[in-house]
């Protein structure tokens, strides 16, 4: 195997101007330039990456921490964040807490593996955070100061806005989403809609709620406790809760589930109790992954940027790896936008859109 002497020797030049070329640490005269680049193909010659980043005193990686990598959600975004880690010439290393929002088990190792990341010397860390919103001030403090132990290593919030406390976010606008699907069950003619939750513990999960609420009485419509029903993003959860929601509300007309997971479930027991969707009942989802176009009926939902999401927070994370001198900047907030997107299971006659490109 080659090392950097060979390609020295090769190139007729100094072992210094081949780690000034390959290192871009010193300005290298473009001849010399091309003839260490020419050794180093001609010889299949591979940087150190070790050797490298105790140099420069950068990891070449970035770590990305999810709450649930199994879910059909964060897949998209991780695969955005990686298209510009590649284009930094950047490694991502994917951690799950494997929990729920709130749970003190998922925020312990949600602490843990901040811990482990900083003690990798990764030079960032997107994350998804499981914390819950009245501990977040304290809890991100102490973040932080792990993080400066090490080097200052940038850390981005995706999905929630943390901005508050210091953290640049890129987060979705749950609450206007949110009315805009319960709008679109209501111009279809629904009366009665239900609303299946998230863990109610998450603020994106509230958000929601507060949208499906805030929407209903600004059309006049009654809400009453047994309309919403609290379910956890999974499908298992989508299929209990509608069972309830039948029980409880025997002339519901419409439902709007918090994720498309849940919505599954959901059409899952419309369909064993009889139910035509969208002639009986109209069925909503939330985020737009690629089961909701798939399944039969396709189902309405509201698609969210995930790809583009995570492509915005590994831009703005990049941005602070390469500013990391400056501790003046102000924290950044970037609010993607979502936008309605009709499927048969509350227009019978909508087209069909197989989304099958990201599956």
């Amino acid at each position: 195997m080659s090392g950097i002497k060979d390609v020295a020797k090769r190139a007729g030049v100094s072992i210094s101007t081949v780690s000034n070329v390959l290192n871009k640490s010193k300005y290298v005269s473009p001849e010399l330039v091309r003839r260490v680049e020419d050794a180093v193909k001609e010889l299949s010659y591979e940087v150190n990456p070790i050797a490298r980043s105790m140099k420069s005193n950068k990891s070449g990686t970035i770590g990305v921490i999810t709450e649930d990598m199994c879910g059909v959600f964060y897949p998209y975004v991780v695969k955005g964040i990686n298209s510009v880690a590649m284009e930094k010439g950047y490694q991502i290393i994917i951690c799950d807490t494997q929990g729920t929002y709130g749970d003190r088990g998922a925020v312990k190792r949600e602490q843990e593996l901040f811990r482990r990341l900083f003690a990798n010397r990764v030079d960032g860390i997107l994350f998804v955070s499981t914390i819950p919103n009245e501990s977040q001030e304290k809890y991100f403090a102490h973040i932080k100061k792990l993080g400066n132990q090490y080097k200052k290593i940038p850390i981005v919030s995706l999905e929630r806005d943390f901005t508050s406390v210091g953290i640049d976010s890129v987060y979705f606008d749950g609450l206007d989403n949110a009315k805009r699907a319960v709008q679109h069950l209501i111009d279809c003619g629904c009366r009665k809609i239900g609303h299946i939750t998230g863990p109610t513990v998450m603020e994106i999960a509230q958000e929601r709620i507060h949208g499906y609420r805030s929407c209903m009485e600004e059309n006049h419509l009654p809400v009453d406790e047994n309309m919403i029903v609290n379910g956890d993003y999974t499908h298992q959860s989508g299929y209990m809760a509608m069972r309830k929601l039948l029980y409880d509300v025997p002339d519901l007309d419409g439902v709007f589930c918090g994720n498309d997971q849940m919505a599954v479930g959901a059409l899952k027991v419309l369909k064993e109790c009889g139910k035509r969707v969208p002639e009986d009942i109209k069925l909503m989802g939330y985020d737009d992954v690629f089961i909701s176009s798939v399944v039969e009926p396709s189902i309405s939902t509201i698609h969210i940027q995930k790809k583009h999401a995570g492509i915005e927070a590994a831009k703005m994370l990049f941005e602070r790896i390469e500013s990391a001198d400056d501790d003046q900047q102000k924290p950044k907030g970037i609010k993607m936008d979502g936008r309605l997107v009709v499927r048969k299971s509350t227009v019978a006659t909508a087209p069909e859109d197989w989304i099958l490109s990201d599956w």
